[in-house]
């Protein structure tokens, strides 16, 4: 089988080493590209257009979804994979919803990388297995994750919220206006019946979108 190329995006160094020496040795892949920021994720997508990436959620400022959301507005046929310590069935949800084709949780078995990046590297779509059950306990629950009801714009927004960022500085960070930041802030508290952030960032953090 031909080389593959990847981007590894993580703001930890010592997780990306690990990570980059796992996939290279292990595998046909070749990480060509290291990034710790989505900005910094977008630019090095563009300038070395790797075969796939692998993309953390939780990023300094803008996280993995406004990752995803920029390079498959790049370039639609885009293969993303996640992967992540959140394994919130509704975040892995709103993965896919901005993009991503994989996703897969840090406590999975090494191997469950490897497999899913050949089957996303192929045009499938993998999941890990501790997300898949979670995916299926969530839909016997109805569904009644309050992420649910939120776009993958929305819940980036919630989150950085939660982090504390005002209205101007989310616009900053994810090139959108401020009225679109405020409309969506307006959006989101409608949806999740809060009337404070306080109550937001309550939500972010017993979703798991945030740590405490």
């Amino acid at each position: 089988m031909s080389e593959a190329t990847v981007l590894l995006v993580d703001d930890h160094p010592v997780v990306r080493e690990g990570y980059c020496r796992l996939i290279e040795s292990r595998s046909r892949f070749r990480v060509v590209a290291e990034a710790d920021t989505a900005g910094e994720a977008y630019r090095l997508y563009r300038l070395h257009e790797p075969n796939l990436a692998v993309v953390d959620l939780s990023l300094p400022g803008p996280g993995g979804l406004d990752a995803i959301r920029h390079i498959r507005q790049f370039d639609p046929a885009a293969k993303l994979l996640v992967f992540t310590m959140h394994q919130n069935p509704a975040y892995a949800l709103k993965a896919f919803e901005a993009g991503a084709a994989g996703y897969v949780t840090k406590s999975s078995d090494p191997g469950e990388l490897l497999r899913a990046l050949e089957t996303v590297a192929a045009g499938g779509r993998a999941l890990s297995a501790d997300i898949s059950l979670a995916l299926a306990g969530d839909r016997l629950d109805c569904g009644r994750n309050p992420l649910a009801g939120l776009s993958p714009r929305e819940t980036e927004i919630l989150r950085l919220i939660a982090l504390g960022l005002t209205d101007e500085t989310i616009a900053d960070s994810l090139c959108l206006s401020l009225k679109t930041v405020q409309n969506n802030h307006y959006r989101i508290r409608a949806k999740l019946s809060a009337p404070t952030d306080a109550l937001l960032t309550h939500i972010a953090l017993s979703a798991g979108i945030v740590g405490p």
